[in-house]
């Protein structure tokens, strides 16, 4: 005689293991999400895309990029261009929005308002190409120094403390004081050439944490050679606090950009930049203080908007601040 109270349980577990899951509500299931979990950089998207903060600098960066990279779609105005018949005393004209008079003139009649925008290619080139090249430089060294320790860790380590010594403005003061023409491409070698070492000393306290995971273990047990253990299992999980400091530090390295042509080190005519507006602006700031606001508020805001995206990043990628 057949057991029909095991065929009955067998029957019942088959009918549970198809039937829907129990809805609670209209619209809404009780029953556990089978969602795929997400990696580090996919848990980092899910945290930004909720942030207001990193919508509003993205769109800031976005435009000022634009702006950057096409100038002459906000203006027809050579920044270079004066006219003494209008010189500084011509105050802004507000109500005459993207004109060459909204922001009003210098004191040699140039256009303020040309000037600041196309004075913001050379600040956000100098600030993004500096970023990548203490990025890349520091990177490397950081992440050779962490991972094989010994003498390279003592050798790359003692440079680093060498370049710490040198104060970072009175150091890049110094080097920029022996070139006769200082254009961007020789401020951004003189800022990169002493902003690399906070990087590298990041990206060495990443990997030596990373080096001593798991699968980084398992890949040296299968065979994995060292370039591949670097560049495929320890730099991609050892990066992420080595992108917050980069995208905090680019905001810096354009005021340090400023700061230098403020003070005649840094670019020089005919290079446009925001430190030489303002540098000339702080001459006349009593009586024409429009020729130093508006060089000096779009300075601000650009820096703004990229500790802004520094912060939100920082935020999306440490779990200790969730």
């Amino acid at each position: 005689m057949p057991d029909v109270t095991k065929a009955q349980t067998t029957d019942s577990a088959t009918v549970d293991a198809v039937a829907p899951p129990a809805v609670d509500a209209p619209g809404k299931v009780s029953a556990q999400k089978s969602d795929k979990p997400r990696s580090l950089w996919g848990d980092a998207w899910y945290d930004l895309r909720h942030r207001p903060m990193f919508w509003i600098s993205s769109v800031l960066l976005v435009l000022l990029l634009v702006i950057a990279a096409f100038p002459g779609m906000f203006t027809s105005v050579d920044p270079r261009d004066g006219d003494l018949v209008h010189h500084y005393l011509s105050k802004p004209e507000l109500g005459h929005v993207f004109q060459p008079d909204w922001f009003g003139y210098d004191q040699q009649g140039r256009s303020i308002y040309a000037r600041v925008i196309y004075g913001t290619r050379a600040s956000i080139l100098v600030g993004v190409c500096v970023t990548a090249a203490v990025t890349l430089i520091g990177g490397l060294l950081g992440m050779l120094a962490g991972y094989f320790g010994g003498w390279i860790d003592s050798v790359i380590s003692r440079i680093v403390d060498i370049f710490f010594g040198l104060p970072f403005l009175l150091g890049t003061m110094v080097v920029l004081n022996a070139f006769t023409e200082r254009k961007v491409y020789v401020v951004i070698l003189a800022l990169a050439f002493l902003g690399w070492t906070s990087i590298a000393r990041v990206m060495r306290s990443s990997v030596i944490t990373a080096k001593q995971a798991d699968y980084v273990t398992a890949a040296r047990a299968l065979g994995a050679g060292t370039p591949r253990i670097l560049f495929r299992h320890v730099m991609p999980n050892a990066v992420a606090p080595t992108i917050v400091v980069a995208t905090i530090a680019l905001g810096g390295y354009i005021s340090a950009e400023a700061t230098l042509s403020f003070l005649g080190l840094g670019l020089s005519d005919p290079t446009i930049s925001w430190g030489i507006d303002i540098s000339e602006g702080s001459k006349v700031i009593r009586d024409n203080p429009h020729t130093l606001l508006f060089p000096a508020g779009m300075l601000s805001l650009t820096v703004f908007a990229f500790i802004m995206l520094g912060d939100a990043v920082r935020d999306a990628l440490d779990p200790k601040l969730r």
